[in-house]
């Protein structure tokens, strides 16, 4: 994937696509679970759109945080 541009997704961007989109939750019962606002889980949904829907227009491969990978899916570390 190091030849295509990368488009970042926050950890929180990724949680709050998944409880919204993939789980169904209302943005209400979304925010209370993630400790927000609604009006902050608004945001933060819009913004994850944009860039989803940005990167698969333009060809881009989503990066997420590592925060947001699998464990199997860790950075490897320097032993």
């Amino acid at each position: 994937m190091s030849e295509l541009d990368s488009m970042p997704l926050a950890a929180d961007e990724l949680e709050a696509l998944r409880l919204v989109d993939l789980n169904g939750l209302s943005q209400q019962d979304a925010a209370q679970e993630l400790g927000v606002s609604r009006q902050t889980l608004g945001n933060i949904v819009s913004a994850a759109r944009h860039k989803v829907a940005s990167a698969l227009v333009k060809g881009m491969a989503l990066e997420l945080d590592s925060v947001a990978k699998p464990n199997n899916e860790k950075e490897p570390s320097c032993q």
